[in-house]
């Protein structure tokens, strides 16, 4: 083969994705392993090097690089910092792990700036300078890119939307230690929170066991017409359009796209999130945003952004 490839590794909690992709976001080979059965993060390196290198043979290819996206991933140091859901602790230099071992560039940022790059580059923000990125799953994560590029911040930390407080004396924790966080309003998991206080306040026992509700399983009965489930969606739909709102202010984008699982529910969740936006946005951004669903396959996304971020840091030296 002849195309140039880089290869796209997500890190998860449970289980970390790689793929080799071109430059014309295809993914040629892709592959996983669990992350937890690796509890030191230069033997988790290792074996993915291994495999990344055994991928680029079978296609009779080299690779050029390697970007990777991480819960607490920070662009600058190449470090994971104290992510609560891996298997290791503190701080860890995970793109210096993986550069002693394959000796090619390798570029590491957490996972929502990660698919945000890969929208820029493989996505509906193809020619767009100015956009934010949001992914609805368990959490609420976000990317931002302004002129072009994604915004970091003095730190490496820059635009985690999840994290702004969203409402002043909430009483649902957020995994960050604090109360009120937007994730916990807007998310997979918020909409579950919001659905099961419906359903308290009118007294009224859950239909299935607790463990078995999720936003699908709220999703299906929005579909028919419960009216506890609607109410669910069309608070998380109002406290995300605020939000946007708010950001919009901020930032002036042309577009939020928004990807993940609770973008699935359609207009459910869109509708009621673009009635709360433009009710309060002001009046001089009225017309030049809009909210859109990504263009990224979700079972493809991971690997596509964590690629982007390679492809695009090599750009900058072709």
């Amino acid at each position: 083969m002849n195309d140039r490839i880089v290869a796209g590794i997500d890190i998860g909690g449970t289980n970390t994705k790689y793929g080799l992709v071109n430059e014309y976001g295809k993914i040629l080979m892709n592959g996983s392993i669990h992350t937890a059965e690796y509890q030191e993060p230069q033997e988790f390196a290792a074996e993915l090097c291994k495999l990344i290198r055994n991928a680029a043979a079978k296609i009779n290819n080299g690779i050029h690089g390697i970007g990777i996206g991480s819960p607490n991933g920070n662009y600058y140091t190449g470090m994971v910092e104290l992510a609560p859901n891996l298997p290791w602790k503190g701080m860890i230099p995970l793109a210096k792990y993986f550069m002693d071992e394959i000796n090619l560039p390798v570029v590491l940022t957490n996972d929502a700036k990660a698919a945000a790059l890969g929208e820029m580059v493989f996505g509906g923000a193809r020619n767009m300078k100015h956009f934010i990125f949001i992914t609805l799953g368990t959490g609420l994560g976000s990317g931002i890119v302004c002129n072009g590029s994604m915004v970091y911040g003095h730190d490496g930390f820059a635009g985690e939307m999840g994290h702004t407080i969203v409402k002043e004396g909430s009483n649902r924790l957020c995994g960050c230690g604090r109360y009120g966080c937007l994730e916990q309003y807007a998310s997979a998991s918020g909409i579950r929170i919001s659905y099961m206080k419906f359903l308290a306040e009118k007294g009224m026992q859950a239909p299935v066991e607790p463990d078995k509700i999720d936003s699908q399983y709220i999703f299906k009965r929005a579909q028919e017409n419960d009216k506890e489930a609607l109410a669910a969606f069309h608070y998380t739909g109002h406290i995300l359009g605020l939000a946007i709102a708010n950001a919009v202010t901020y930032f002036s984008p042309e577009a939020i796209f928004l990807f993940g699982g609770l973008t699935r529910a359609g207009d459910f969740i869109f509708k009621p999130t673009i009635e709360s936006f433009e009710k309060n946005l002001l009046k001089i951004y009225a017309g030049k945003t809009k909210i859109l669903p990504s263009s990224l396959q979700e079972s493809d996304a991971a690997i596509l952004g964590a690629a982007s971020l390679i492809w695009n840091e090599l750009k900058k030296f072709s």
